[in-house]
């Protein structure tokens, strides 16, 4: 549990100066809530890696996480 919540630091960070504080990807302007809502409409992980090029598989796999915990 400890690796997947040093994970989830890794790859989601929240700054105020960044989308207003919301969860994006580290290095990214990608909202965590943009990739939860393409899971939910049943996008593959292939499908939102072509959307969002700078995003890597372990970040959809974070996002994942994220929901879960």
């Amino acid at each position: 549990m400890q690796d997947a919540v040093a994970n989830l630091e890794s790859r989601i960070v929240r700054d105020t100066r960044i989308s207003g504080g919301e969860p994006v990807f580290k290095g990214t302007r990608v909202a965590l809530c943009t990739v939860q809502a393409s899971l939910a409409a049943g996008d593959s992980t292939e499908d939102i890696l072509a959307d969002f090029p700078g995003l890597q598989p372990a970040d959809v796999q974070a996002a994942t996480a994220f929901a879960a915990s």
